[in-house]
């Protein structure tokens, strides 16, 4: 003859708190259990997350910018680098600070279109359209 086991089902509501959590519980005034059991099941992959956060980081705006001071750098005049480096890239404009004014009217009247167009070989006309110098 074959025995079987009884058939157990499965118990009524949450399972049985530990000691500790008791303890808690009281010290606390309130059982935070089911808020933390929560808390611990909203858990997601990194995969989910990374591309959330990556956008918020602006992580490929960054990359784009430091990307254009190293072309800054290498690509133009060691004298116009001394006194001029771009500080932003805001909807295909590119601000640049220049640290006086004698300056700042040298690279307007006679250097724009020059750095303009070299930015715009190395990096493409679509992220740099425009240049806008400031003193600063």
């Amino acid at each position: 003859m074959i025995r079987r086991q009884p058939f157990s089902a499965p118990p009524l509501g949450p399972p049985r708190s530990s000691a500790r959590e008791r303890v808690l519980a009281a010290w606390r005034g309130i059982d935070l259990v089911p808020v933390e059991v929560a808390a611990r099941s909203a858990e997601k992959a990194p995969a989910a997350v990374l591309p959330k956060l990556l956008g918020t980081l602006r992580i490929e705006q960054r990359k784009s910018e430091a990307e254009i001071v190293r072309i800054w750098n290498h690509l133009l005049d060691p004298t116009v680098v001394a006194h001029a480096h771009p500080t932003g890239l805001h909807e295909g404009t590119l601000f640049v600070t220049v640290d006086s004014s004698p300056w700042l009217n040298e690279l307007v009247r006679y250097r724009r279109k020059e750095i303009l167009d070299r930015l715009q070989h190395s990096v493409g006309r679509q992220l740099i359209q425009r240049i806008s110098f400031r003193v600063g």
